[in-house]
């Protein structure tokens, strides 16, 4: 079996226990104003941004190397206006019957419902597909080995890159999200994992007041 050719680890940088305090202080306070909204300006984003947040996404670590993942970024306003279209439809018959009542009310203090104008107003979206396998040259599968964990991470760190320079973003799920597929042209092996919305916060955006469960309730140090 084939293996990776191994070489020398250059990238790593070690700084001093009271840097690494101060960096990790300073990471925390820029995440933390991260937020969910559902309100976007139409401004342009300069493409150069997505494609750099994009990289840094790509450099998440996931199973075997076979990095399963591929973002459709949409830019066309018709392209946007279809998917809008077609989530609303999805989302329409979610709220009105698919969904079980436990689900709808964890959702109504959030004020959501099918209507979802963002899809169409922000400069951004990225459609997030899994892709589960790959076809060889013989026609025999070959599995991607945790697919969804990889493309799970490679999310996060997407999400953390926009907003680190600035931008603000939304993840958006419409069950079922098999349109997207066709769409934007995907093939059957790429499942939708994840429609995100980026740009910048429409004036006066409001947010609901949610807060974060403390450290003490998310974590042991055993």
């Amino acid at each position: 079996m084939a293996t990776f050719r191994q070489i020398p680890y250059d990238g790593y940088v070690e700084y001093p226990v009271q840097e690494m305090k101060k960096r990790a202080a300073e990471f925390y306070a820029d995440v933390k104003r991260r937020r969910t909204i559902r309100d976007f300006s139409d401004r342009p984003v300069a493409r150069e941004i997505i494609e750099n947040c994009l990289r840094a996404a790509a450099t998440a670590p996931n199973g075997a190397n076979f990095q399963p993942w591929h973002f459709a970024v949409v830019e066309s306003p018709s392209v946007k206006r279809e998917i809008r279209r077609s989530a609303e439809k999805e989302e329409k018959e979610f709220y009105g019957g698919r969904a079980p009542e436990e689900w709808l009310r964890a959702l109504e203090p959030l004020g959501t419902d099918e209507s979802k104008p963002f899809l169409e107003t922000a400069p951004y979206l990225i459609a997030i597909f899994s892709e589960s396998y790959v076809l060889r040259e013989d026609g025999s599968k070959r599995t991607n080995y945790y697919a969804k964990e990889s493309v799970g991470i490679a999310s996060g760190i997407l999400i953390t890159a926009l907003q680190c320079c600035g931008l603000a973003t939304l993840t958006h799920t419409p069950s079922p999200m098999n349109f997207l597929n066709q769409l934007l042209k995907r093939p059957p092996n790429e499942k939708p994992f994840l429609l995100l919305v980026a740009g910048y916060p429409a004036e006066n955006v409001r947010i609901p007041a949610l807060t974060k469960k403390p450290l003490e309730q998310i974590s042991s140090f055993i």
